[in-house]
């Protein structure tokens, strides 16, 4: 048997353990995705639910709504607010106003992992009865721990409300530039009509200032207001409401503030 070796015959090899390892398992970025949505959804559900034991009631939001308008000297409306008017806010601010439960999933997830990450904690976009409760009940607040009581207590607000009342409690107290409070107020102000006889171009006006009142100023940011109006308009095209050649036709005429 030596001499066989010793003329060149190999001898048996014994493998290494490295040839018995398992490549190292690759890792599916949509899998790790799908778990950490997953997650956030477990979370946002979690923290929704106990926020409904923890935040006060709302039902006593009308008398607030009330109350914050009388203190600004303005009064608040029991009818239907117009047509017009809420068409052009839904779009621009809650396109799923009239089917959420109050809060949208998704930006509720936006928003939580804009506070994990440290970036905005607005990236969620919120909707209509969240921008409702931060008038009412967290004094325009926008510290992480109010927002989540505005989450809890937009709940509240879609169970004990329809949503033609929290669209009009909504309109009756927001701001919308130059001093005026509610819809009514700014309506006579900027164009000498009641809210039922605007134009789509005025209330898309109205519904586009309410972001940001102060900069959207008609008449100081006559630029500013125009395009802010042009976004609103082309929501509503989004949403069905109006035609993209409405649309654009309309973005193309004067403020007409007055």
């Amino acid at each position: 048997m030596s001499a066989l070796r010793a003329e060149g015959r190999p001898g048996r090899v014994t493998p290494s353990r490295s040839a018995f390892r398992r490549p190292p398992r690759r890792r599916h970025p949509v899998r790790a995705i799908a778990r950490l949505v997953l997650v956030l959804v477990v979370v946002a559900a979690v923290t929704a639910a106990a926020l409904e034991f923890v935040v006060p009631s709302a039902a006593d939001a009308e008398t607030r709504a009330a109350e914050l308008a009388a203190s600004r000297g303005v009064s608040t409306s029991t009818s239907v607010p117009p047509s017009r008017v809420a068409d052009a806010l839904i779009a621009t601010e809650d396109a799923r106003f009239r089917t959420n439960s109050g809060i949208d999933a998704a930006g509720v997830l936006r928003w939580a992992g804009g506070v994990v990450t440290g970036g905005s904690a607005d990236a969620g976009g919120a909707t209509i009865e969240q921008q409702l409760a931060k008038m009412l009940y967290t004094d325009g607040h926008r510290a992480p721990i109010d927002q989540l009581e505005q989450v809890g207590l937009a709940l509240k607000l879609n169970a004990d409300f329809s949503k033609e009342q929290i669209l009009r409690m909504y309109l009756d107290t927001a701001y919308f530039g130059h001093g005026y409070y509610g819809m009514t107020a700014a309506s006579h102000g900027y164009f000498g009509r009641s809210p039922a006889d605007l134009d789509w171009q005025q209330a898309a006006l109205l519904a586009g200032l309410v972001q940001a009142p102060t900069a959207y100023d008609p008449t100081v940011h006559p630029a500013l207001a125009l395009s802010r109006r042009a976004h609103v308009l082309t929501r509503l095209a989004a949403t069905g409401y109006l035609t993209a050649g409405q649309a654009s036709a309309l973005a193309a005429t004067p403020l007409g503030v007055r």
